[in-house]
Protein backbone atom coordinates (compact mmCIF):
# COMPACT_ATOMS: atom_id res chain seq x y z
CA UNK A 1 0.00 0.00 0.00
CA UNK A 2 1.02 3.66 -0.92
CA UNK A 3 -0.15 6.74 0.41
CA UNK A 4 -0.74 10.33 -2.15
CA UNK A 5 -1.76 13.42 -0.80
CA UNK A 6 -5.13 13.92 -2.20
CA UNK A 7 -5.18 17.84 -3.03
CA UNK A 8 -8.11 19.95 -3.19
CA UNK A 9 -7.90 23.74 -4.60
CA UNK A 10 -9.76 26.62 -4.70
CA UNK A 11 -8.38 29.02 -7.06
CA UNK A 12 -9.02 32.43 -7.39
CA UNK A 13 -7.13 32.75 -10.40
CA UNK A 14 -4.77 30.62 -12.78
CA UNK A 15 -1.90 31.67 -11.37
CA UNK A 16 -1.01 29.29 -8.19
CA UNK A 17 -0.25 32.21 -5.97
CA UNK A 18 -4.43 32.88 -6.79
CA UNK A 19 -5.18 29.11 -4.92
CA UNK A 20 -5.85 27.95 -1.75
CA UNK A 21 -4.42 24.03 -0.90
CA UNK A 22 -6.04 21.98 1.16
CA UNK A 23 -4.76 17.95 1.46
CA UNK A 24 -5.96 15.15 2.44
CA UNK A 25 -3.86 11.86 3.07
CA UNK A 26 -5.11 8.78 1.47
CA UNK A 27 -4.38 5.19 0.12
CA UNK A 28 -3.25 4.60 -2.65
CA UNK A 29 -2.90 1.18 -5.06
CA UNK A 30 -0.89 -0.02 -7.94
CA UNK A 31 -3.88 -2.16 -9.76
CA UNK A 32 -5.91 -2.76 -12.77
CA UNK A 33 -9.16 -0.99 -12.27
CA UNK A 34 -12.08 0.34 -14.29
CA UNK A 35 -15.45 2.69 -13.19
CA UNK A 36 -18.24 3.70 -14.26
CA UNK A 37 -18.15 7.50 -13.79
CA UNK A 38 -21.38 9.19 -13.55
CA UNK A 39 -20.19 12.57 -11.72
CA UNK A 40 -18.25 13.26 -15.28
CA UNK A 41 -21.21 12.71 -17.79
CA UNK A 42 -21.28 8.71 -17.86
CA UNK A 43 -17.74 8.27 -18.31
CA UNK A 44 -16.40 5.35 -18.12
CA UNK A 45 -12.72 4.66 -17.04
CA UNK A 46 -10.03 2.07 -16.68
CA UNK A 47 -6.34 1.96 -16.10
CA UNK A 48 -3.59 -0.01 -14.50
CA UNK A 49 0.05 0.74 -13.69
CA UNK A 50 0.98 1.61 -16.96
CA UNK A 51 -1.93 3.33 -18.88
CA UNK A 52 -5.28 5.02 -18.18
CA UNK A 53 -8.27 5.50 -21.07
CA UNK A 54 -11.58 6.71 -20.62
CA UNK A 55 -15.04 6.77 -23.15
CA UNK A 56 -17.82 9.17 -23.12
CA UNK A 57 -21.20 7.74 -21.93
CA UNK A 58 -24.86 8.65 -22.78
CA UNK A 59 -25.45 12.01 -20.83
CA UNK A 60 -22.17 13.70 -22.94
CA UNK A 61 -23.22 16.66 -23.56
CA UNK A 62 -21.09 16.26 -26.56
CA UNK A 63 -23.05 14.14 -29.86
CA UNK A 64 -22.10 12.25 -33.13
CA UNK A 65 -19.71 9.47 -33.16
CA UNK A 66 -17.73 9.89 -29.88
CA UNK A 67 -17.25 6.52 -29.26
CA UNK A 68 -13.48 7.16 -29.93
CA UNK A 69 -11.06 6.39 -27.22
CA UNK A 70 -8.84 8.81 -24.94
CA UNK A 71 -5.54 8.73 -23.14
CA UNK A 72 -5.15 9.95 -20.16
CA UNK A 73 -1.37 9.88 -19.63
CA UNK A 74 0.15 8.44 -16.46
CA UNK A 75 3.69 8.77 -15.04
CA UNK A 76 3.11 6.97 -11.94
CA UNK A 77 2.45 3.04 -11.03
CA UNK A 78 -0.88 3.43 -8.76
CA UNK A 79 -4.14 4.13 -9.55
CA UNK A 80 -5.16 7.93 -10.36
CA UNK A 81 -8.90 7.21 -12.22
CA UNK A 82 -10.49 8.02 -8.32
CA UNK A 83 -8.17 11.52 -7.53
CA UNK A 84 -8.09 12.81 -10.73
CA UNK A 85 -12.26 12.36 -11.34
CA UNK A 86 -12.50 13.19 -7.51
CA UNK A 87 -10.24 16.17 -8.01
CA UNK A 88 -12.68 17.46 -11.05
CA UNK A 89 -15.35 17.65 -8.94
CA UNK A 90 -13.50 19.88 -6.64
CA UNK A 91 -12.86 22.34 -9.83
CA UNK A 92 -9.07 20.95 -10.35
CA UNK A 93 -8.90 20.50 -14.33
CA UNK A 94 -6.89 17.04 -14.97
CA UNK A 95 -5.86 18.67 -18.06
CA UNK A 96 -3.43 19.91 -15.82
CA UNK A 97 -0.07 17.93 -14.72
CA UNK A 98 0.11 18.23 -11.08
CA UNK A 99 3.07 15.63 -10.80
CA UNK A 100 0.84 12.30 -11.77
CA UNK A 101 0.26 13.12 -15.56
CA UNK A 102 -2.58 14.75 -17.38
CA UNK A 103 -5.64 14.56 -20.21
CA UNK A 104 -3.63 17.03 -23.25
CA UNK A 105 -4.95 14.21 -25.81
CA UNK A 106 -7.80 15.27 -27.81
CA UNK A 107 -10.24 12.47 -28.64
CA UNK A 108 -13.54 14.73 -29.72
CA UNK A 109 -15.25 12.74 -32.60
CA UNK A 110 -11.86 11.12 -33.67
CA UNK A 111 -11.97 7.35 -33.00
CA UNK A 112 -8.80 8.62 -30.78
CA UNK A 113 -6.46 5.46 -29.78
CA UNK A 114 -8.25 2.47 -31.18
CA UNK A 115 -11.67 3.10 -31.29
CA UNK A 116 -13.61 1.24 -34.41
CA UNK A 117 -16.28 1.88 -37.02
CA UNK A 118 -17.77 -0.15 -39.49
CA UNK A 119 -16.27 0.08 -42.54
CA UNK A 120 -18.73 0.67 -45.69
CA UNK A 121 -17.82 1.43 -49.35
CA UNK A 122 -14.69 3.00 -48.33
CA UNK A 123 -16.24 5.20 -45.75
CA UNK A 124 -16.33 4.88 -41.72
CA UNK A 125 -19.43 4.87 -39.89
CA UNK A 126 -18.79 5.01 -35.74
CA UNK A 127 -20.97 4.72 -33.46
CA UNK A 128 -21.76 7.11 -30.81
CA UNK A 129 -21.73 6.52 -27.09
CA UNK A 130 -21.80 3.48 -25.28
CA UNK A 131 -25.63 2.90 -24.27
CA UNK A 132 -24.65 0.27 -21.67
CA UNK A 133 -22.01 -1.13 -19.19
CA UNK A 134 -20.97 -3.96 -17.30
CA UNK A 135 -18.27 -4.69 -14.79
CA UNK A 136 -16.75 -8.37 -15.33
CA UNK A 137 -13.98 -8.31 -13.02
CA UNK A 138 -11.57 -5.72 -11.09
CA UNK A 139 -9.03 -8.12 -9.40
CA UNK A 140 -6.11 -5.81 -8.97
CA UNK A 141 -4.19 -7.42 -11.40
CA UNK A 142 -6.76 -7.32 -14.16
CA UNK A 143 -9.99 -4.98 -15.28
CA UNK A 144 -12.54 -6.13 -17.51
CA UNK A 145 -15.78 -4.97 -18.51
CA UNK A 146 -18.44 -4.59 -21.26
CA UNK A 147 -19.89 -1.82 -23.01
CA UNK A 148 -22.80 -1.71 -25.51
CA UNK A 149 -22.89 0.10 -28.87
CA UNK A 150 -26.00 0.75 -30.98
CA UNK A 151 -26.17 2.66 -34.00
CA UNK A 152 -27.88 3.10 -37.79
CA UNK A 153 -26.07 2.42 -41.09
CA UNK A 154 -26.81 1.65 -44.46
CA UNK A 155 -26.56 -1.42 -43.91
CA UNK A 156 -29.05 -1.59 -41.04
CA UNK A 157 -29.49 -1.37 -37.53
CA UNK A 158 -25.98 -2.51 -35.48
CA UNK A 159 -25.08 -3.44 -32.35
CA UNK A 160 -22.07 -4.31 -30.84
CA UNK A 161 -21.21 -5.12 -27.48
CA UNK A 162 -17.46 -4.79 -26.69
CA UNK A 163 -15.55 -6.52 -23.84
CA UNK A 164 -12.29 -4.88 -22.82
CA UNK A 165 -9.60 -6.06 -20.67
CA UNK A 166 -6.32 -4.91 -19.33
CA UNK A 167 -4.06 -6.71 -17.06
CA UNK A 168 -0.95 -4.89 -15.50
CA UNK A 169 1.85 -4.44 -17.12
CA UNK A 170 0.82 -3.76 -20.68
CA UNK A 171 0.53 -0.49 -22.71
CA UNK A 172 -2.40 -2.46 -24.32
CA UNK A 173 -5.61 -3.33 -23.92
CA UNK A 174 -7.33 -6.07 -25.41
CA UNK A 175 -10.90 -5.98 -27.30
CA UNK A 176 -13.04 -8.84 -28.02
CA UNK A 177 -16.25 -7.46 -29.60
CA UNK A 178 -19.64 -9.04 -31.35
CA UNK A 179 -21.49 -7.56 -33.52
CA UNK A 180 -25.31 -7.95 -34.34
CA UNK A 181 -26.45 -6.87 -37.94
CA UNK A 182 -30.15 -6.32 -37.88
CA UNK A 183 -30.72 -8.45 -35.21
CA UNK A 184 -28.60 -11.62 -36.62
CA UNK A 185 -24.24 -12.04 -36.14
CA UNK A 186 -22.68 -9.87 -38.36
CA UNK A 187 -20.62 -12.40 -40.49
CA UNK A 188 -17.97 -10.69 -42.27
CA UNK A 189 -18.35 -7.51 -41.66
CA UNK A 190 -15.64 -4.58 -42.82
CA UNK A 191 -14.03 -3.46 -39.19
CA UNK A 192 -11.66 -0.27 -38.69
CA UNK A 193 -9.70 0.47 -35.97
CA UNK A 194 -8.69 4.27 -35.96
CA UNK A 195 -5.97 6.04 -34.71
CA UNK A 196 -6.17 10.07 -34.89
CA UNK A 197 -3.55 11.50 -36.59
CA UNK A 198 -4.78 15.02 -34.73
CA UNK A 199 -5.63 17.06 -38.30
CA UNK A 200 -1.82 15.55 -39.84
CA UNK A 201 0.40 16.51 -36.54
CA UNK A 202 0.77 12.78 -36.28
CA UNK A 203 3.41 11.30 -37.87
CA UNK A 204 2.16 7.18 -38.88
CA UNK A 205 3.60 3.78 -39.41
CA UNK A 206 2.95 0.59 -40.23
CA UNK A 207 3.74 -2.83 -40.26
CA UNK A 208 1.65 -5.48 -42.23
CA UNK A 209 3.37 -8.84 -41.94
CA UNK A 210 3.17 -8.35 -37.78
CA UNK A 211 -0.14 -6.77 -38.04
CA UNK A 212 0.05 -3.27 -36.68
CA UNK A 213 -0.47 0.74 -37.06
CA UNK A 214 0.68 3.20 -34.82
CA UNK A 215 1.23 7.03 -35.02
CA UNK A 216 4.43 9.84 -32.99
CA UNK A 217 3.30 12.50 -32.20
CA UNK A 218 4.88 15.88 -29.69
CA UNK A 219 1.50 16.85 -27.06
CA UNK A 220 2.24 19.48 -24.49
CA UNK A 221 5.77 19.34 -24.91
CA UNK A 222 6.43 15.56 -25.08
CA UNK A 223 6.16 12.24 -27.22
CA UNK A 224 2.90 10.13 -27.32
CA UNK A 225 2.60 6.84 -29.18
CA UNK A 226 -0.48 5.11 -30.25
CA UNK A 227 -1.04 2.02 -31.32
CA UNK A 228 -3.55 -0.87 -32.60
CA UNK A 229 -3.01 -4.86 -33.10
CA UNK A 230 -4.67 -7.16 -35.09
CA UNK A 231 -3.92 -10.99 -36.68
CA UNK A 232 -1.80 -10.06 -39.58
CA UNK A 233 -3.99 -12.65 -41.33
CA UNK A 234 -6.86 -10.54 -40.89
CA UNK A 235 -5.97 -7.24 -42.34
CA UNK A 236 -7.85 -6.43 -45.59
CA UNK A 237 -5.91 -2.91 -45.83
CA UNK A 238 -4.26 -0.25 -44.17
CA UNK A 239 -5.20 3.19 -45.51
CA UNK A 240 -4.14 6.82 -44.09
CA UNK A 241 -6.29 9.69 -44.74
CA UNK A 242 -6.12 12.79 -43.82
CA UNK A 243 -8.79 15.61 -44.11
CA UNK A 244 -9.33 19.62 -44.32
CA UNK A 245 -11.83 18.51 -41.40
CA UNK A 246 -11.25 18.92 -38.03
CA UNK A 247 -11.50 15.10 -36.29
CA UNK A 248 -11.60 13.44 -39.64
CA UNK A 249 -7.54 12.25 -40.26
CA UNK A 250 -6.93 8.84 -38.96
CA UNK A 251 -4.58 5.72 -40.02
CA UNK A 252 -7.00 2.99 -40.40
CA UNK A 253 -6.54 -0.58 -40.36
CA UNK A 254 -9.06 -2.81 -42.02
CA UNK A 255 -10.62 -5.85 -41.31
CA UNK A 256 -13.45 -8.12 -41.02
CA UNK A 257 -15.73 -10.29 -38.62
CA UNK A 258 -15.78 -13.89 -38.34
CA UNK A 259 -18.60 -16.15 -39.28
CA UNK A 260 -20.00 -15.64 -35.69
CA UNK A 261 -19.61 -11.80 -35.83
CA UNK A 262 -16.80 -11.65 -33.88
CA UNK A 263 -13.72 -9.22 -33.82
CA UNK A 264 -10.52 -9.14 -31.93
CA UNK A 265 -7.88 -6.64 -31.55
CA UNK A 266 -5.24 -4.54 -29.02
CA UNK A 267 -4.81 -1.15 -28.61
CA UNK A 268 -2.80 1.47 -26.33
CA UNK A 269 -0.13 4.28 -26.00
CA UNK A 270 2.81 5.14 -24.82
CA UNK A 271 4.02 8.30 -23.26
CA UNK A 272 7.65 9.70 -23.21
CA UNK A 273 7.32 11.31 -19.62
CA UNK A 274 6.65 7.86 -18.07
CA UNK A 275 10.20 7.15 -19.29
CA UNK A 276 9.71 3.44 -20.89
CA UNK A 277 9.71 4.88 -24.29
CA UNK A 278 11.70 7.52 -25.26
CA UNK A 279 11.47 7.52 -29.30
CA UNK A 280 9.36 6.18 -31.88
CA UNK A 281 11.58 2.66 -32.48
CA UNK A 282 10.93 1.85 -28.73
CA UNK A 283 7.10 2.11 -29.70
CA UNK A 284 7.70 -0.05 -32.95
CA UNK A 285 9.60 -2.46 -31.01
CA UNK A 286 7.02 -2.96 -28.14
CA UNK A 287 4.08 -3.38 -31.14
CA UNK A 288 6.26 -5.94 -33.07
CA UNK A 289 6.35 -8.07 -29.06
CA UNK A 290 4.58 -10.64 -28.31
CA UNK A 291 2.81 -8.53 -25.32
Amino acid sequence: MKKYILTTISCLALSISGCAINTVESDTVVKAYSKFVPEREDDFAWENDKVAFRVYGPSSRSSGAISGVDCWLKRVDYSIIDKWYYNHTQGISYHTDWGEGHDPYHVGATRGCGGTALWIEGKPYPAGAYKAWRIIENNGQKTSFELDYEWQTSLGNVQETKSITLAMGSQLFQVKSKFLLNGKPAKNLSIAIGLSTHDGKASIYQDEKIGWIATWEKIAGHHIGTGARVNPDLIDNIIERQSQEKDKSHIWLISHTDEQGQFEYSAGYAWERAGEFNNVQSWKNYLSSND
